[in-house]
């Protein structure tokens, strides 16, 4: 069976610079019906693990370290086996959240990972913080972007370890050269496409941010 993507919403609160901030979260699920891997195991350990029912869990895939996207992460681990995956510049953001506990693995620029017979290479897409990645399945024809490019523009850069000039070149030099009609599918909020997206951030480019 081919592989497939699966969304499931959990919600819980993003802590950052001494504010807190309800949220939902996207947790993608990428495989068939025999095994899987999580993208950003947010909030809820135990609805991901029902979501994957008996299904192999071969990593969990941190887009970002940001609290949000990290804190089911290592019950998630613990209770199926699977790496947790992350790059080694959003290590300083993990150790906020999870002092006593690191990453499995670093998921550095141009790591490949493969699920179902289906490959999601990583491509480091710094900004929203240092060691943002997205997942590209071009199989699927879908991005997965965390927070670095969502419907309607780019990731937040107004915190801590974030940087605004660093997020659109992330988003005009690795996401706008892929194929106008790949699927995002973003952190937060509904999909879009590469090609939807396209012509402001075109704009904003050619303003000079």
């Amino acid at each position: 069976m081919a592989a497939r993507v699966e969304r499931l919403v959990t919600s819980g609160t993003f802590s950052l610079d001494g504010g807190t901030w309800e949220v939902d979260n996207n947790v993608w699920i990428v495989g068939d019906d025999s095994e899987a891997i999580v993208i950003d195991a947010a909030h809820d350990a135990d609805a991901i693990a029902e979501a994957l029912g008996g299904r192999r869990l071969l990593a969990i895939v941190c887009t970002h370290a940001h609290n949000d996207h990290i804190d089911a992460a290592p019950a998630l681990a613990d209770r199926t086996g699977a790496p947790i995956l992350l790059h080694l510049d959003d290590r300083i953001l993990w150790k906020q959240t999870h002092a006593d506990r690191d990453p499995d693995g670093d998921l550095a620029d141009g790591t490949v990972l493969s699920v179902a017979g289906t490959e999601l290479r990583s491509l480091h897409t710094p900004g929203h913080s240092p060691g943002g990645v997205c997942l590209y399945a071009p199989d699927l024809g879908t991005v997965f972007t965390g927070d670095t490019l969502f419907c309607g523009g780019p990731g937040a850069t107004g915190r801590s370890f974030s940087d605004f000039p660093t997020i659109v070149r992330s988003i005009r030099d690795r996401l706008l050269t892929l194929p106008p009609d790949t699927v995002v599918r973003t952190g937060h909020g509904d999909p879009t496409s590469i090609g939807a997206e396209a012509p402001e951030l075109d704009a904003w480019i050619a303003r000079g941010h």
